[in-house]
C-alpha cells in the first residue's frame, strides 16, 4: 500500500503523519507532497528522512491512497487528477456537500464508503465530526428531533498563522501595546469572537451552514439543527455545548451509558469542581470527550451536554486515517 500527503508541511498534513506512525497501516511506500516552496525538504517518518515532492508535477499513479489537506483551492484543482490514479481522501470543504462523495466519520457511517463514484472520499468540518461521533448513538436509542450547539474552537482551525497571532497579541496585550489584527477580524487575544469564516444568508456564517448541512448528509437529513460559532482565545481543541430534543423518552442514565459504549467517546462528568473537560486537557487524545450532562429544565424531552476533542486529531487527521482503514477494511 502506496499513500500520499499533500500538504504534508501543514498543521493537518503533520498530524496525518504523526497518526500513521502510530497505526498499523499496511504502508511500503510513503510520499510527502507540497507547494514548489516547500519541496525539497524533508519530513521523518519512522526514522526515515522523506524528501517533499512538488505538487505540480507529482505523479499519483505512485500512490493507493492519497490525502489532500491544502485547503480547498488546491483540492479542486488536484483532487480529481489524483482520483484518476488513486482513492482521494480530502480533508477541505470542497467537495463535502457532492452528492457523489461520501462524507465520512467511520464511527457513524462507514458504510456509505460504497457509495464513491468520483473516487473521493470527503473528510467533514472538525466540529461536526465530534458532534456527530455523539449524536450517533443517542439517534439510534432515542431519534433527535432537534439539535442547537453553540462551539467554541480554537485557532488552529484557522491554521498556523493565527495560532502564531494569538501568542504574538498575548504578548503584545501583556505588556500594553497596541494589537492591529491580521486573520482575524478583532483581537483574539484574551477575546472571544463570534464570527468563523464568511457571512451569508440571514445573518449565519459558512462555518455554521456547514456544522448544519454536514450533520444532515452524515446523520439525518430530517434532524433540524442551528449553530452558532465562536472563535476563542485557545490554541488546539474544539468544545462544544450542544442542547439536543429528542422524540421518544430518555433518561440520563441510558444517555451515560450509550455514550460510554460508543466508540470514540469518553464521559468524564463527575459534577464537582474540576470534574469535567477543558480543552486543554483533549489536545493530543483521539477520543471525544462529554461532560456537564444535565436534562434540559425548559424541555423535559432535552438535555444538554458539553463536549471537547483535539480538531486537529479528531476532526481531521485522526479522522481522515481511520477513512482510510475502513477504507481498506472493505475493498
Amino acid at each position: 500500500m502506496n499513500i500520499a500527503i499533500v500538504g504534508a508541511t501543514g498543521n493537518v498534513g503533520r498530524k496525518i503523519l504523526e497518526v500513521l506512525e502510530k497505526r498499523n497501516l499496511p504502508i511500503d511506500d510513503l510520499y510527502f507532497v507540497a507547494s514548489s516552496k516547500s519541496a525539497g525538504s524533508k519530513l521523518k517518518f519512522k526514522g526515515k528522512d522523506i524528501e517533499v515532492e512538488n505538487l505540480e508535477n507529482f505523479d499519483f499513479s505512485k500512490s493507493n491512497i492519497t490525502f489532500f489537506s491544502a485547503g480547498g483551492k488546491i483540492s479542486e484543482q488536484y483532487a480529481p487528477i489524483a482520483a484518476q490514479q488513486s482513492v482521494v481522501i480530502d480533508n477541505s470543504s470542497f467537495f463535502r456537500m457532492d452528492p457523489d462523495v461520501p462524507l465520512i466519520v467511520p464511527q457513524v457511517n462507514s458504510n456509505d464508503i460504497k457509495n464513491m463514484k468520483k473516487n473521493i472520499i470527503a473528510n467533514p468540518n472538525c466540529s461536526t465530526a465530534q458532534l456527530v461521533i455523539i449524536l450517533k448513538p443517542l439517534h439510534d436509542l432515542f431519534k433527535i428531533k432537534r439539535v442547537i450547539i453553540s462551539t467554541y474552537q480554537s485557532t488552529s482551525g484557522a491554521g498556523k498563522a493565527p495560532m502564531d497571532e494569538l501568542l504574538e497579541q498575548t504578548k503584545l496585550s501583556l505588556e500594553s501595546k497596541k494589537i492591529v489584527p491580521k486573520n482575524f477580524t478583532k483581537q483574539i487575544a484574551f477575546n472571544a469572537i463570534p464570527h468563523i469564516d464568511t457571512f451569508v444568508d440571514e445573518g449565519y456564517t459558512k462555518e455554521e451552514l456547514k456544522m448544519v448541512n454536514e450533520t444532515k448528509k452524515i446523520l439525518d437529513k430530517n434532524i433540524e439543527i442551528t449553530a452558532t460559532c465562536v472563535r476563542i482565545p485557545v490554541l488546539v481543541s474544539h468544545a462544544e455545548s450542544i442542547n439536543i430534543e429528542f422524540e421518544n423518552e430518555f433518561t440520563i442514565e441510558k444517555i451515560r451509558n450509550a455514550l460510554n459504549s460508543a466508540e470514540g467517546c469518553v464521559v468524564i462528568d463527575e459534577q464537582k469542581d474540576g470534574g469535567y473537560i477543558t480543552p486543554l486537557e483533549a489536545e493530543g487524545k483521539n477520543e471525544t470527550f462529554i461532560s456537564r450532562i444535565r436534562k434540559d429544565n425548559s424541555n423535559n424531552k432535552a438535555v444538554n451536554l458539553w463536549c471537547v476533542s483535539d480538531n486537529l486529531l479528531r476532526g481531521a487527521a485522526l479522522n481522515a486515517v481511520e477513512i482510510a482503514e475502513a477504507y481498506i477494511k472493505n475493498n
